[in-house]
């Protein structure tokens, strides 16, 4: 059982549920505190949560001290970069399009992984899924939501949402290739904290202080975010590192988020049911994954097969 729990598919899979139920407790939290600052608090607490998790606090400064510019780094563009650009491109493209921008990340991520990870390369089996994905991605987000009439479609939004799939993707291929002078809980806990402590003095300027109380709901929203930032981004970086992991494949179990967030949304909120488009669209991406998990086998196949000669 133990070892079931630790491989790579079962916790890429937890990753990207608990990141498909962000999507909730974001619109709670944006509704009583600007994005900026609401980001902020969210990020300054995750990277708490995980502090009492360490247990050492001389390894977690000794780390911390030894890999400063690199914590400053991924802080940078994990946090700050990728948030900003994410929040400036939603505000200028209709959501259905947003979500579909976003939701082409793996392309974003293969893209890079092939040209700077030498053992990470495209290949017919890892593009079929590629574009399966997109695919059912679409379908589902054009299916749950339509353009609405006379909507504007900004180019420096969609700039912006590109961008911030690159960000993700040069993210995701530096993380994978530090070698490890640095644990992925004290990488994760230092980053998000000097990330959102960052995001929140951005914020003063540009959105004031906040000017009503918070209601419960607030802070269980606020709660739920900064957990799920702090266990989703410490798997995901956990992951990035295993020597067996390719880049690459690993985000391609990123198709899960919108098919969680769909179901989500059909067992939480009352005017949410199944239709027959996002139906369509999971069937997609559960091909894009069956295409995915065919390439492994096959792999694994010629790898034994290459061992008994």
């Amino acid at each position: 059982m133990k070892k079931y729990l630790s491989q790579t598919t079962f916790l890429a899979i937890i990753a990207c549920l608990l990141w498909a139920s962000a999507f909730v407790g974001v619109k709670i939290g944006l509704k009583y505190h600007s994005p900026l600052q609401f980001a902020g608090v969210r990020f300054i607490l995750a990277g708490l949560m995980l502090f009492p998790l360490i247990n050492n606090p001389g390894k977690f400064s000794k780390e911390v001290k030894e890999n400063f510019a690199y914590v400053l780094l991924i802080a940078f563009l994990q946090v700050i970069l990728q948030y900003s650009l994410f929040y400036m491109g939603v505000n200028l493209v209709p959501a259905s399009i947003s979500a579909m921008i976003v939701g082409s990340s793996p392309l974003f991520v293969a893209l890079v992984a092939h040209f700077t990870i030498s053992g990470d390369r495209m290949d017919w089996f890892k593009t079929g899924s590629i574009v399966l994905g997109i695919l059912g991605v679409a379908v589902i987000t054009l299916g749950r939501e339509t353009l609405p009439s006379g909507a504007e479609i900004t180019l420096t939004g969609v700039v912006f949402l590109l961008l911030n799939n690159l960000v993700s993707g040069i993210t995701n291929v530096i993380v994978a290739r530090k070698k490890h002078t640095i644990s992925p809980m004290v990488l994760t806990s230092s980053s998000l904290f000097i990330g959102g402590i960052s995001l929140l003095v951005i914020s003063f300027p540009l959105e004031g202080l906040p000017q009503q109380s918070f209601p419960p709901e607030y802070f269980f929203a606020l709660g739920w975010l900064s957990f799920l930032s702090a266990a989703a981004i410490t798997i995901w970086n956990t992951l990035l590192r295993r020597p067996a992991v390719k880049v690459s494949e690993l985000n391609i179990w990123k198709f899960l988020i919108p098919v969680s967030g769909a179901i989500l949304s059909w067992l939480i909120l009352p005017d949410e049911a199944p239709d027959f488009v996002s139906i369509l669209g999971m069937v997609l991406i559960a091909s894009a994954l069956l295409i995915l998990n065919l390439k492994r086998r096959i792999r694994k196949s010629s790898t034994e097969i290459t061992a008994e000669k």
